[in-house]
């Protein structure tokens, strides 16, 4: 094998083992904040079934069916916290492995992007628990007749969490989506007008599908992601790639 040959093929190897140290420095530091937190599991999760224990009446408590449950589903949600708040970190090994490859002016508009795309989703993610957590708790609690005792159990209640701080945290994602798409020329700020009606309706749809089957949280699922699609168009016309002049095109032309 000629060195031309074994060059690519070291690269290769090389990029390997930069990418497997990042994952490894990731993870080493997901679960360093997870063990740092674990002595606190038990408030951490009273923090999170806060918002459903303030709809239910005073005294109730949330019930574990399974065996382990008190304990794996607290550790659960102290990982949940733990990789959040390791998350800058994460990202900037993930930064610092594709950084080298990128040209200077990728790397101007990435970093931007890098870091709206995590403030926007701890931002739904806020919105989601201090806000969209208490209306629909106490609308959910409102329809139990008197002769039913509302106690979710907790697996339950950490799995619809979950996949509502996913929900509003990927929803709060659309501006970052609508920017990139118009940056890279992949879709115009025109035809994002043009499609908005069909994007209402995809909204909608889409809040069907993700939140519980009630109208009072879709609508809140809804209207923030129609809302954020309209200021990723707002925004994406600033950073929409300039179009050459006809001028230009015609002058080139005569000159070939």
């Amino acid at each position: 094998m000629t060195d031309q040959q074994q060059a690519p093929e070291e690269s290769f190897i090389s990029h390997l083992i930069e990418l497997r140290a990042r994952l490894v420095r990731a993870a080493i530091a997901v679960i360093a904040v997870t063990l740092a937190l674990t002595p606190f599991m038990q408030q951490i999760f009273d923090l999170l079934s806060a918002p459903l224990l303030a709809a239910l009446p005073t005294g109730s408590k949330l019930l574990a069916t399974g065996v382990i449950a008190p304990f794996v589903v607290p550790l659960k949600v102290v990982l949940l916290v733990g990789f959040v708040i390791a998350l800058p970190y994460v990202l900037y090994q993930a930064w610092a492995f594709v950084a080298p490859g990128l040209y200077q002016h990728e790397k101007r508009f990435a970093l931007p992007i890098l870091t709206s795309s995590f403030a926007l989703f701890l931002l739904g993610m806020a919105f989601c628990y201090f806000f969209v957590f208490g209306v629909v708790f106490k609308a959910v609690a409102g329809f139990a007749p008197a002769s039913v005792q509302v106690a979710p159990d907790i697996d339950a209640y950490f799995s619809f969490v979950l996949g509502m701080f996913l929900a509003f945290g990927a929803t709060f994602e659309v501006p970052i989506v609508v920017v990139v798409l118009v940056r890279f020329g992949l879709v115009s700020v025109a035809k994002l007008k043009e499609i908005r009606p069909y994007m209402i309706v995809g909204a909608f749809v889409v809040a069907a599908i993700v939140t519980p089957p009630d109208v009072l949280s879709q609508l809140m699922l809804a209207i923030p992601l129609i809302l954020l699609y309209e200021a990723g168009v707002f925004v994406a016309r600033f950073v929409a790639p300039r179009e050459k002049p006809a001028d230009d095109e015609v002058t080139g032309s005569d000159a070939a």
